[in-house]
């Protein structure tokens, strides 16, 4: 599909990424570790009653040039005992303000690296959940990898503690983009690493890739992606290069090393778009493709799809998520909470048996609306008011007041082919709008329109 320049042009502009609504820069310093405890307790009577957990793992082992993760690089395992005993603790903290008859549908270990960790650290945080909460049938265990630190017998412990889904950081195959970003080879062909996950039963292989990296072109990031086809992965993801050296000063590196600019940025996903959806995989949401038999494309074609922090899932496996760690992000029904950004603050205040609560936010009723109408929009490109109304025992009249809906703000969208709404509540993203669907999605955010934060831009 070609995609107009004047349109690259007009909708490249900065909004937020919506993992959540509010997004995470409106949280604020006046929420406490009070407000946490007293929220962990009002979520047992919230919807979904199923919990996710979150774990945090802040160490890597190098500065990779692109992160905008929250990380600090280590190697010294006293002071990563000291953090796990410190999620250990924290774990049971929020155990006991939770109602034990939950269960838990998803876990999900993010960073940072967590394969930087001892795979034994990993081992007795798996026997803790285990131990202290009950898990659906088919629960998504799942853990991000640094395939530069993982070998046959890390993995195979891995699968033995449990984890059913592994994301791997590729990034990219091409090795002069991982050496202009600091980052590491893997330790092993990918196709290996691959084979090893898929030797146990019922385990699911990601592939992350990142596009608008320094000598990145189409040409070479279409190669990049035939790879990971044969590789066959169940999913796979090409994330955009977020570009914020305004919070992450490394980022500033990249800068002389010369970035793409958004039409070079466009052409490498409409590459791995048309390469991936050729080869039996479906588009998922912004970024994201699954086979076209995985959970994930059938919770789609079902519009059941749903995101959070971690990424998207299905309404199966969805849950109000508690997070641990550092910088961990708890997403409730109605509140986000976000722990001490500073490993030594963190350590502290789960050292004194407090939350390590930095800041938060409340949500009121007309932000749950706004939250779930673009969720809907951004997980399965469709939403109706109407249906929406029903949701929230409203009527239709109400939503659109919440939503600040106004006839106008759709009329670019529509015209320019992204964007088709019929009986004047059902909104479906044309298959040209999927390019731009941060943009479809900011429409639908009243607060954006007086927003003083700055975001990353849409291409």
């Amino acid at each position: 599909m070609q995609i107009p320049d004047e349109l690259i042009q007009k909708y490249n502009i900065s909004v937020p990424r919506y993992t959540s609504y509010p997004p995470a820069n409106f949280f604020h310093s006046g929420f406490h570790s009070g407000d946490y405890s007293t929220a962990i307790e009002e979520s047992n009577k919230e919807w979904p009653q199923n919990i996710s957990l979150y774990i945090h793992i802040p160490f890597c082992t190098k500065m990779c040039f692109f992160c905008g993760c929250n990380t600090m690089h280590s190697r010294d395992k006293g002071k990563m005992r000291h953090y796990i005993e410190a999620i250990k603790k924290e774990i049971g903290m929020v155990k006991r303000l939770l109602d034990p008859e939950r269960k838990v549908s998803q876990i999900h270990w993010g960073g940072g690296t967590p394969n930087s960790l001892p795979v034994e650290m990993i081992q007795e945080i798996m026997e803790l959940i285990y131990q202290n909460f009950f898990l659906t049938d088919r629960a998504e265990i799942a853990i991000e990898c640094h395939p530069a630190l993982l070998d046959e017998q890390y993995t195979e412990k891995l699968a033995l503690a449990g984890f059913n889904r592994f994301s791997l950081g590729i990034q990219d195959f091409n090795s002069k983009v991982l050496d202009q970003v600091n980052r590491d080879a893997p330790l092993a062909p990918v196709q290996e690493i691959v084979s090893w996950i898929k030797n146990f039963e019922n385990t699911g292989v990601n592939l992350d890739f990142i596009y608008g990296l320094p000598f990145q072109n189409e040409k070479s990031f279409a190669e990049t992606i035939e790879k990971a086809v044969a590789i066959a992965p169940d999913r796979l993801v090409t994330f955009s290069y977020a570009h914020v050296p305004w919070i992450k000063k490394a980022q500033k590196i990249l800068e002389s090393k010369g970035l793409p600019n958004a039409s070079e940025k466009l052409g490498m996903f409409k590459a791995g778009f048309d390469i991936l959806t050729r080869n039996g995989y479906t588009p998922i949401g912004l970024d994201h493709y699954a086979k076209n038999t995985d959970e994930l494309s059938v919770a789609l074609k079902e519009r059941k799809l749903h995101r959070n922090f971690q990424g998207y899932c299905t309404r199966e496996t969805t849950g109000q998520v508690y997070a641990f760690g550092a910088t961990g992000i708890s997403q409730l029904e109605s509140v986000y909470a976000q722990n001490q950004k500073d490993n030594q603050a963190y350590l502290e205040a789960i050292h004194q048996g407090k939350f390590s609560t930095e800041k938060g936010y409340r949500l009121n009723q007309p932000e749950k609306i706004i939250r779930h109408v673009i969720t809907e929009i951004m997980c399965n490109e469709y939403v109706s008011l109407e249906e929406t109304a029903q949701i929230f025992h409203l009527s239709p009249e109400e939503i659109k007041k919440a939503v600040h809906y106004t006839e106008t703000d759709f009329a670019g969208l529509i015209s320019d082919g992204l964007l088709q709404i019929e009986k004047g509540s059902n909104f479906t993203v044309t298959e040209r709008g999927r390019f731009f669907i941060r943009n479809i999605a900011s429409q639908f955010d009243p607060g954006l329109k007086k927003a003083t934060q700055r975001f990353s831009k849409a291409l």
